[in-house]
């Protein structure tokens, strides 16, 4: 599962096959460390992804839509000005290490033709995209800064001389002609496991995965030559393999290594990394971008339960209320044997059975003020179970509120965290940074729910906030149509485009709603289904919250098999 020397090996050819003698006609940085090229080569436009995730760096071309930032940055800027038109010459690996680099020929402000290179370091969190000018190697600019102070072998700084990585003294897989040192770790090292990382500290380029899958191959038969050749050589022609390992554990490998099975093939490198890291690259984003949201759930969550603990520890307390009343109807029947300067006073208990019952009092007050005393105490907690019952009911929903917020941004992509800002900022959870400015105030327009299309054609849509939940249900939809949502669970409003859907399409679009949910992981989802018109929203509750009756329920364990289907039928309608 690593992209190591050997997978850019073949994703260099890829891309050379693909992209080489293309011209860049748009540049964009959706994300801090993600830059996409827009190449047309062969008649086609291809999205170049050059990622520096510290998780998920990699190079690849990519299917998957990305949403740009309103402004774009200054690396962006500096891409634009001096690539935008270049044509790309060539790709180049260095040796078999983690680096690309991209040779591309453009002009300049006065028409002169530059050469230049986009180098990318792919080396986990050191990894890197830089901008070099080829004519006195300087850097022109790199994605992350690195300073004297992070790296003192080499700066990565505008205007400074670019140095490589420090260069291994490993050997080359595609290069190597002699093979007697091979032979001797298999000697030296019987056992695979231990083999595999002797291997990796020899051969250039090796993830442990990969290693793993050599030393296994090595292993077949004493001809180490012919099955290290072997070896290497499916890198030439790839058979990208999805392969899945264990019971969660999913690994991506140019070719299918031994010992692998439940393998899925693909089309291309890309293609398949584009399955892999679909969904871990998103949650990835929005764990970067909504740091700041998750931050603020979090904190108004631990908030409202401490509070709700203390209210319900105080109206616990008010259980003696009771109490106090009887002791005081007590001290008024019997005031005459009462005298001032006691502490307490034992009475005869008319609740029960006239049963002694012990009585405090204080010794500076008088019989009456003493039995006032306890009528007050009374009235105190008597009001308060109606304050706290009212607090209690009013936390409870802050929590299920933000627990719903929490859910919808672990389910949302990366254009869905505006509206989740907005909303908090409307809340007055979140600083609104744009309130104070003199500029006339825009009303922010709310991204659209997402579309499925049922087996029959239908249409569904599915809300992945509060405020797309709300215009979906209350302003989108019409009366006859039918709304479902997961019972007495966070999560999205779904709406079925149809006065009288098929039973297909309910139990469909109910997977959704349970996928859409707090229980995407969880079996057997209730999820309610009713009319439009049953729906009603109750004034001052906050965005999303409806009320509802008339409803039926489903039972449906979520399915990302089926969510995948409905998803491309909507984009092959």
């Amino acid at each position: 599962m690593s992209f190591d020397g050997s997978f850019i090996h073949s994703m260099r050819q890829e891309l050379a096959a693909l992209l080489q003698t293309g011209r860049v006609s748009r540049i964009n940085q959706p994300y801090p460390n993600e830059l996409i090229l827009t190449i047309r080569a062969h008649g086609k436009n291809h999205q170049l992804l050059l990622s520096a995730n510290p998780t998920y760096a990699r190079v690849q071309i990519t299917q998957i839509p990305y949403v740009n930032p309103a402004v774009p940055t200054n690396f962006a800027m500096i891409m634009r000005k001096h690539l935008n038109g270049a044509i790309l010459t060539e790709i180049k690996q260095l040796e078999n290490d983690r680096v690309l680099h991209f040779g591309f020929t453009g002009r300049n402000e006065l028409g002169d033709q530059t050469k230049l290179l986009l180098i990318v370091e792919i080396m986990a969190r050191h990894s890197n995209i830089t901008l070099v000018n080829q004519a006195d190697n300087k850097i022109i600019d790199a994605i992350k800064h690195v300073g004297s102070d992070v790296n003192r072998y080499r700066l990565l700084l505008p205007g400074a001389i670019y140095i490589n990585p420090p260069k291994q003294t490993l050997q080359n897989p595609f290069t190597k002609s002699s093979f007697d040192d091979i032979s001797q770790l298999l000697i030296d090292y019987p056992n695979v496991d231990v083999l595999a990382g002797a291997l990796q500290k020899t051969i250039q380029g090796l993830g442990k995965d990969t290693a793993m899958a050599l030393a296994k191959t090595l292993h077949k038969d004493s001809n180490v030559e012919k099955n290290f050749k072997t070896f290497f050589q499916q890198f030439n022609a790839p058979k990208p393999t999805l392969s899945h390992i264990g019971t969660n554990k999913i690994n991506f490998t140019a070719f299918p290594y031994p010992d692998t099975d439940k393998n899925e093939e693909y089309s291309s490198l890309s293609d398949l990394l584009d399955a892999y890291f679909a969904n871990r690259a998103q949650r990835d984003r929005v764990r970067e971008q909504g740091a700041v949201l998750i931050q603020v759930v979090k904190k108004q969550l631990k908030k409202n339960r401490t509070k709700l603990k203390r209210l319900k520890k105080d109206l616990q307390a008010t259980e003696n209320a009771d109490e106090y009343r009887i002791k005081g109807e007590i001290l008024t029947t019997y005031l005459n044997r009462v005298n001032r300067g006691m502490t307490s006073i034992e009475l005869p208990n008319y609740y029960e059975n006239n049963a002694p019952i012990k009585i405090k009092l204080s010794n500076q007050q008088s019989p009456s003020e003493n039995a006032q005393k306890y009528f007050k105490r009374y009235q105190k907690l008597k009001s308060a179970v109606k304050f706290l019952n009212e607090q209690i009911q009013l936390t409870a929903q802050e929590i299920d509120y933000f627990e719903n917020i929490q859910s919808q941004i672990e389910l949302a992509k990366p254009e869905d965290l505006v509206d989740i800002r907005y909303e908090l900022e409307q809340g007055h959870y979140l600083k609104d940074h744009e309130q104070h400015k003199k500029k006339k105030h825009k009303r922010r327009k709310i991204n659209r729910p997402e579309k499925f299309t049922s087996t029959d054609g239908t249409e569904i849509l599915v809300g992945k906030n509060n405020l797309q939940n709300e215009r979906l249900t209350m302003h989108t939809a019409d009366k006859r149509e039918t709304w479902l949502h997961t019972k007495n669970i966070p999560g999205s409003h779904v709406i079925i485009r149809s006065f009288d859907p098929s039973q297909t399409t309910i139990e469909e679009a109910a997977n959704l709603a349970a996928y859409f949910s707090k229980a995407q992981h969880a079996t057997k989802v209730p999820v309610d289904y009713t009319k439009v018109k049953n729906i009603r929203k109750p004034n001052g509750t906050k965005p999303g919250y409806v009320i509802y009756d008339s409803q039926q329920t489903l039972l449906v364990t979520p399915d990302p098999k089926l969510i995948n289907q409905l998803s491309e039928a909507t984009k092959t309608k």
